[in-house]
């Protein structure tokens, strides 16, 4: 069987998620999976750490968590750091520098970075200031939800409709289609923005029934058509057992 975490390049490194529809779901499912010790994070605003999230969970301002988490490295293989609670339903995440600290604190192997935001939308394009990557990122996994095929683009369902319009080509209200995405997957300005040299796999999500594989497979040979930057792009659906429900490669 196929292994998420060699698909997905995260034996070791600094792996970010980006996107939206499953990014904390992706990274959480590789954490789990991998046997070594495992640092999760993030660079951006983030939820509260719930149960889902395995291993100790620390919540701490950057002057503490370096402390913190290194004494929970004493006794746990998997830790999970956020910053404070800073507004309804959301905490910070941390500096560059301080993940670098942090990561040398955990003694990880492998550490998860939560860095981009969508507002618990399924869809979105990256703004001025987004994503942030920390400089030593060795693997890019860019998440769009195959759920938004055959939706039309509001906020309902997208973070960002401005940027989507212009990388994509949809307009608002247009219905979605395996193109559009696609097009996000393999724009310097949507999901590869800030790729630098890393390793970048997409992840098109919820593929979660029979009628979402011929649309996202689709997509995913859109995007391979645009873009030489990867060569296969994943078809999953995080919530099931065997999250990888196809490779899609070159």
């Amino acid at each position: 069987m196929v292994s998420l975490i060699d698909v997905l390049h995260a034996r070791a490194g600094l792996v970010c998620a980006v996107g939206a529809g499953g990014k904390k779901s992706t990274l959480v499912r590789l954490a789990r999976a991998h046997s070594g010790r495992v640092l999760f994070t993030s660079t951006t605003m983030i939820g509260p750490l719930r149960d889902d999230v395995p291993g100790a969970r620390v919540v701490a301002t950057e002057d503490a968590v370096r402390d913190r988490v290194a004494e929970a490295a004493r006794g746990h293989r998997l830790i999970a750091a956020i910053g404070p609670h800073v507004k309804a339903g959301r905490h910070a995440g941390f500096a560059e520098a301080t993940i670098e600290s942090l990561r040398a604190a955990a003694r990880a192997d492998l550490t998860l970075v939560k860095a981009d935001g969508a507002r618990m939308r399924l869809i979105k394009a990256p703004g001025d200031a987004e994503p942030v990557l920390p400089r030593t990122m060795t693997t890019l996994i860019p998440v769009v939800s195959a759920a938004v095929i055959g939706e039309p683009l509001t906020d309902r369902i997208a973070h960002r409709i401005e940027r989507l319009t212009a990388v994509t080509g949809a307009q608002m209200g247009d219905i979605l289609t395996p193109e559009n995405l696609g097009r996000l997957l393999a724009h310097p300005e949507g999901s590869l923005k800030g790729c630098a040299d890393a390793v970048v796999v997409p992840v098109i999500n919820m593929v979660d029934d029979p009628s979402r594989v011929a649309a996202a497979r689709a997509a995913a040979m859109i995007a391979l058509r645009l873009t030489n930057r990867f060569d296969t792009v994943v078809l999953a659906s995080m919530v099931a057992e065997d999250p990888i429900v196809a490779l899609v490669r070159r």
